[in-house]
């Protein structure tokens, strides 16, 4: 049956995706003093004001940072220096009630032997892959989000000058029967802009810069195009709307075309499955999707806080895909190429670094360079499949 379906992208001004963005930058400054502190920092914005709330554990006696100045380095990077954008970072009200972690958290991550390890907290966690896209990820997502990249370009580099921080992009795809994208069919794009600009030039600049990087092949006359929809966008960011870390859920995964789990990324450091996991559950999904064992794959990783191995692992590729090796057969794969306890994911995927203000600001999967986006393990999970197989 033919259908439509949306997903979303947010710039990195949006108040949400700044709130992420302060998290993981103070995040990052941990990380940088003492890459093995656990970390659980969120973030609330509004208008003039900004509350930094969480827990640190640490064995570095004294560690401190100075989370106001981050915060306020973090708002000027994304844009907020500006001061037509309505939220100007010098004169924010910043609050922080970061406290110590908890004892009865600590024990169950802190152990003698590493390896053992014990999951920060309990629950599920999803990564997906697909060949939609050259990325791998979801078409209306890759499609969302590349909006969203040339927003912020031509806002960063001057090219658009009323463009301000704040923006959000939309695109509906329209499927066919057999599942495969026909055309799309809608596209939104809202953008915070200076008082200045009227709507007539804001169209036709997404029109000359944004339209061309989408595919045309997808595109034609009756592809409906919303600019602003409600007009005027000149009150935006943390004035215009609160934000809080964690609120952009769909947007950091997979804009709802695959399942996610129920925590967020930003602030948590790595002993918090809620990231990790998620980050080696897309790792695995992309690496059997990049070897040619499915066409898609889903998978599902779960934890017990204090246990180092997952309660349960479900790999999901047959119904995803046109073509797959059996489900059964892939997890036990997956089981022997990787390393699912979190000292195994951490160690792995290289994760104690300071690099999670990137992946806030700029997305957490679809992109180069990121430990968790690379096809290192096609070679070995084609041949234990094989083995498998043929036991």
């Amino acid at each position: 049956m033919a259908f439509l379906f949306t997903s979303e992208c947010v710039t990195a001004g949006h108040p949400d995706k700044l709130s992420d963005s302060i998290s993981d930058a103070i995040l990052d400054a941990y990380l940088a003093k003492d890459p093995r502190c656990r970390v659980a920092v969120e973030t609330f914005v509004t208008n003039g004001f900004c509350l930094i709330g969480g827990e640190v554990g640490s064995a570095v006696d004294g560690l401190w940072i100075d989370a106001p100045a981050i915060a306020r380095e973090t708002m000027k990077a994304i844009g907020y220096g500006d001061p037509r954008a309505g939220y100007p970072a010098e004169d924010v009200g910043v609050m922080n009630a970061i406290g110590r972690q908890s004892s009865e958290i600590a024990q169950g991550v802190v152990k003698d032997d590493p390896e053992t390890q014990g999951a920060g907290d309990q629950g599920l966690m999803f990564g997906y892959a697909c060949r939609d896209t050259e990325e791998l990820m979801p078409l209306p997502m890759a499609l969302a989000r590349r909006l969203v990249e040339g927003l912020m370009e031509l806002r960063e580099s001057g090219t658009l000058d009323y463009l301000l921080p704040d923006g959000k992009t939309q695109v509906t795809i329209e499927y066919g029967d057999d599942d495969q994208p026909r055309r799309i069919h809608t596209v939104v794009v809202s953008t915070h802009h200076a008082v200045e600009a009227d709507q007539a030039t804001i169209r036709a600049d997404v029109e000359r810069h944004l339209f061309p990087m989408l595919p045309s092949e997808l595109m034609d006359d009756d592809t409906i195009l919303h600019v602003n929809p409600t007009g005027a966008f000149t009150i935006g960011g943390p004035k215009g709307d609160t934000g809080l870390t964690g609120r952009k859920i769909i947007v950091d995964t997979y804009g709802g075309w695959a399942a996610h789990g129920g925590g967020a990324f930003s602030g948590k450091d790595p002993s918090k499955v809620d990231r990790s996991a998620c980050y080696m559950s897309r790792y695995v999904a992309k690496n059997i999707v990049a070897a040619g064992l499915a066409d898609a794959c889903e998978i599902q990783l779960a934890y017990a806080i204090g246990v180092a191995e997952p309660v349960s692992l479900r790999v999901r590729a047959q119904g995803w895909g046109r073509d797959a090796v059996p489900d059964e057969i892939l997890e036990q794969a997956v089981r022997r190429v990787f390393r699912l306890t979190p000292r195994g994911i951490i160690d792995d995927l290289d994760l104690l670094r300071p690099i999670y203000l990137d992946t806030a600001m700029h997305g957490h999967f679809g992109r180069p360079g990121l430990p968790w986006e690379a096809t290192d393990k096609v070679d070995a999970l084609k041949a234990e499949v094989e083995a498998l197989a043929s036991a």
